[in-house]
């Protein structure tokens, strides 16, 4: 799969939502700054007008200038709040508040390499957890479409977990495994994917670097245990100041 059509995959992210906030805040607060200039200038023509009858007109013009840009250096402030708020939110997604500790039945797969190709990968494992993979990983998030064992499993060597559901998961399935999507731990966290490749009898297929965990019955605490067991645990940790929800490397 190519990254164009990577691009165009369904995927829910709260980052860009967050830094929409930080930009609108700019735009607003110069264009803010700007007005001020503007009533300052408006005020300037004033004093050079003192003994015109436009002066009264003027005076108005710059009285409104001047509330607009008061209006726009609130709602700069609004926009600047609403990016610090989404992003302390952060730690509200912190894996240590999921459930942990339950006991859990883990694969310890075989490794099969983890060498970056860009050619077709035939993966040993129908659900692979190691192997050669694509140069480029994915951002964190709950996906509609499946991405691509290549790209996925270059996720798991940097510690991320991925959730595997059927495609006719329940909705409301879909919208817990969206909320577990938002969790981090250092530089790694979570995607959740559908896949034609769970086993019948399994409701999720639970994956990290060389682990496997299937589910018959979808089960949060078991899924939170998982999570706090193996993300941030691959081959190559990656500071989140790199990595800014994955996608980068």
């Amino acid at each position: 799969m190519d990254m164009t059509h990577m691009d165009h995959m369904q995927m829910e992210q709260q980052t860009g939502t967050s830094y929409l906030w930080l930009i609108i805040g700019a735009v607003v607060l110069m264009l803010s700054i700007a007005a001020y200039i503007w009533a300052s200038r408006t005020r300037g023509s004033i004093l050079g007008h003192m003994k015109k009858k436009e002066r009264a007109a003027i005076q108005k013009k710059g009285r409104f200038i001047k509330n607009t840009a008061h209006i726009l250096i609130g709602a700069s402030i609004v926009a600047f709040g609403l990016f610090f708020l989404q992003n302390a939110g952060g730690s509200t997604y912190d894996v240590s508040k999921l459930d942990n500790n339950a006991v859990i039945d883990v694969t310890d797969d075989k490794y099969y390499g983890a060498t970056h190709t860009e050619e077709p990968i035939h993966y040993e494992m129908k659900i692979p957890t190691s192997g050669p993979h694509n140069p480029h990983d994915i951002q964190f998030g709950f996906y509609t479409d499946f991405p691509g064992y290549p790209y996925l499993v270059h996720n798991m060597e940097h510690g991320d977990i991925i959730i595997y559901y059927r495609e006719d998961a329940s909705d409301m399935l879909k919208e817990h495994l969206k909320y577990l999507a938002k969790f981090r731990k250092a530089g790694s966290g979570i995607l959740a994917v559908p896949n034609k490749d769970i086993p019948d009898g399994s409701e999720v297929v639970v994956t990290a670097w060389t682990k496997t965990m299937k589910l018959d019955k979808f089960d949060d605490a078991k899924v939170g245990t998982f999570i706090n067991r193996y993300i941030n645990q691959g081959p190559e940790k990656i500071p989140a100041s790199v990595r800014q929800g994955g996608g980068t490397m």
